[in-house]
């Protein structure tokens, strides 16, 4: 372990033995950090939070704080954050609440970039690229490989489906099915992620099955029950159109139309 002698460890948290914790980081009572992970200079951990192996959280970040919410009183809630994360400067990873959960939720090999807002309670999956100052509010779900463009601003209990896309200064406020890229204020579909899922290996049936599915959601005029009812066929013939009917199933506020 290779802790700087300004750092200040609370006695109760564990470190795996080859963690390194730069100067002036402080690790509270109650962290957890997982072998291969990192910590540069000016670092705030705080419990109760879980950190996985091979992390790397650059300087002025502050993991693990107490949430916003003004229902929050101090009660016992956490953080669990996967492997392999990069979290770069100056971003902020807030605990749960008790009106959910109680743990906000990061998954693994996910890229937080220079200023991101991780809110409480939020739920954020695996292969994710999160840019400059982008925020969640809390209770916020994102689905795997997800990409969200600079200054993307995401209301609270939105649901961003697994593969969407957003553009820059993109402002959600309902939900966006797996799959879609979006872009705006508020933000409105603009056809499906094509060129990310031939990147990720997509076969050229599922790619087509699935802009099928989008004109049926969009282009036909159809309500959000209907275009499930409509792609049911498909979603059990096809794993990929299964997720997209999934994330349909699972809104609560809405789709962005």
């Amino acid at each position: 372990m290779r802790i700087h002698p300004t750092a200040l460890i609370d006695a109760s948290a564990m470190l795996a033995d080859d963690v390194e914790v730069g100067a002036y980081s402080i690790v509270g009572a109650d962290v957890e950090i997982g072998a291969g992970s990192k910590l540069e200079s000016h670092v705030v951990l705080k419990g109760p939070t879980r950190i996985g192996v091979n992390n790397h959280i650059f300087q002025f970040s502050s993991v693990g704080e107490a949430c916003q919410d003004l229902k929050y009183k101090g009660e016992p809630t956490r953080l669990e954050i996967g492997d392999n994360n990069i979290i770069r400067e100056g971003c902020t990873l807030h605990r749960g609440t008790v009106q959910d959960a109680g743990v906000t939720r990061v998954g693994s090999n996910n890229l937080f970039m220079a200023n991101v807002h991780i809110a409480h309670d939020c739920v954020v999956g695996d292969n994710i690229i999160v840019a400059n100052n982008v925020a969640l509010a809390g209770h916020v779900h994102v689905g795997d490989y997800a990409i969200l463009g600079g200054f993307t601003a995401v209301h609270q209990f939105c649901r961003i489906g697994a593969h969407c896309m957003t553009g820059a200064g993109s402002v959600v406020l309902k939900d966006i099915p797996a799959y879609v890229m979006a872009n705006g204020n508020s933000v409105s579909p603009h056809g499906m992620n094509t060129e990310g899922l031939k990147r990720r290996g997509f076969s050229d049936e599922a790619i087509r099955s699935l802009r099928q599915a989008y004109k049926v959601i969009y282009r036909k005029g159809n309500t959000l029950e209907q275009a499930i009812a409509l792609l049911q066929e498909s979603a059990d013939a096809l794993p990929e159109v299964a997720v997209l009917v999934a994330s349909l199933q699972a809104s609560t506020r809405g789709i962005i139309r």
